[in-house]
């Protein structure tokens, strides 16, 4: 067995026009590595107006990682580490760098004959409980939601996340909150008790508009409230935890485990959502995990790209004593995004299951990554931030 990297390929792929459900994921980055015996890895790095960033990124970790055996995951990233000055604070460092680590895992577990998941642990479950995201794409008043919701759970899901604030940014006004309670009140009244809520807030709030928003939603039950405050505003989440019982969750904007940390052990969060694909991968992942679980605090990954990262994600998921529920746009996904993998999990009736197979367990379709490869930047609406579901970012009129 010759364990070294001998070949490594970057792929963007992408959408030849607008998405409806995730216009920051209209284009995902593909890392495709090959060792001298012929073994494959896949891993895959997120772009969140950030495609060229970060593409470019991936060509400066190729340098490090050609050439090293692939079965070395904690010393290839330790000298990342060391070489790429910023990588701590970079999100296009380490989301390059965790497409590599991925794709290393995947490789590992193939050469061993092995799902990555019984290299890491082995399985706590056999299904994942996932929640709906994506979804939503034009609604912008409680009989939207509530029309497009009921088709949501007639597809089997028992959880949706949404974000309901229209086009608030900073700060939220009397009428703009109000819609955003009717949407939340209609949905609980029209779904019932038996469908968990997750309320997206995407950063955007300052602290006063935060404690108005999480006050309004404390009487529907919602499983969490996502992202509250400007991520700049870290310092105030004890603040805004006294002032509200709503459980608070974030994640995706942390870069490692020393970030979680801090937010874990300062007690700012109630449930974490790292995201594999920037925070350094799968090990990481299994790390930050491991974290919160000292502290007793549930973790939601978030995973809101392509179906690499939701096969190397699911492959910790079910080893986690402490996993909550996984985020999933499968359903309202593209067709080039949905058929990239002709094999590696399935999504029935809002509950994942993964195939088993060796590594992440993916196969790739060559023919869709070669038909999906695109250049340049995602496409961008300057009426419309890239992180938000289409056409929601607007009021209700």
């Amino acid at each position: 067995m010759n364990s070294n990297i001998k070949n490594i390929e970057i792929f963007e792929l992408g959408s030849k026009g607008k998405e409806n459900s995730s216009p920051w994921s209209s284009t995902i980055l593909i890392a495709r590595l090959t060792s001298n015996d012929g073994t494959t890895g896949y891993g895959e790095a997120p772009t969140t107006f950030s495609t060229m960033s970060v593409k470019e990124s991936m060509e400066e970790v190729r340098r490090s990682f050609l050439g090293k055996d692939f079965f070395n995951v904690e010393k290839n990233l330790n000298d990342l580490y060391r070489d790429s000055f910023y990588l701590s604070k970079s999100f296009q460092h380490t989301a390059a760098l965790s497409a590599f680590e991925i794709a290393s895992w995947d490789m590992i577990g193939k050469e061993l004959g092995s799902p990555v998941y019984n290299l890491i642990g082995g399985k706590m479950r056999d299904t994942v409980k996932a929640y709906a995201n994506g979804w939503y794409s034009n609604c912008t008043t409680a009989d939207q939601f509530v029309t497009r919701a009921k088709q949501v759970v007639a597809k089997g899901f028992r959880a949706m996340k949404f974000d309901p604030f229209g086009d608030a940014f900073d700060t939220i006004s009397i009428g703009q909150l109000n819609n955003a309670e009717s949407i939340v009140s209609s949905m609980r009244n029209q779904l019932g008790e038996s469908v968990d809520l997750l309320i997206e807030c995407h950063g955007r709030f300052s602290l006063n508009a935060a404690e108005r928003v999480a006050k309004a939603m404390e009487k529907y039950n919602v499983l969490f409230i996502e992202e509250p405050l400007h991520p700049e505003l870290e310092h105030a989440l004890p603040v805004l935890r006294s002032k509200s019982k709503i459980p608070i969750a974030l994640g995706e904007r942390l870069l490692n485990k020393a970030d979680f940390a801090k937010v874990i052990s300062e007690d700012k969060v109630d449930i974490i959502q790292p995201d594999v694909t920037n925070s350094l991968g799968i090990l990481e992942g299994k790390k930050i995990a491991a974290i919160a679980d000292s502290f007793g605090i549930p973790v939601a990954f978030h995973n809101a790209f392509g179906p690499v990262q939701t096969a190397a994600t699911l492959n910790l998921d079910v080893t986690l004593r402490n996993f909550l529920i996984q985020e999933s746009f499968e359903s309202f996904w593209p067709d080039w995004k949905a058929k990239l993998l002709k094999t590696g999990y399935k999504l029935e009736s809002g509950f994942f299951k993964l195939s088993g197979k060796n590594g992440l367990g993916i196969e790739i379709d060559d023919k869709i990554m070669e038909s999906s490869i695109v250049q340049g930047m995602e496409p961008y609406d300057p009426k419309e931030p890239p992180w938000v579901v289409s056409d929601t970012f607007k009021s209700k009129d």
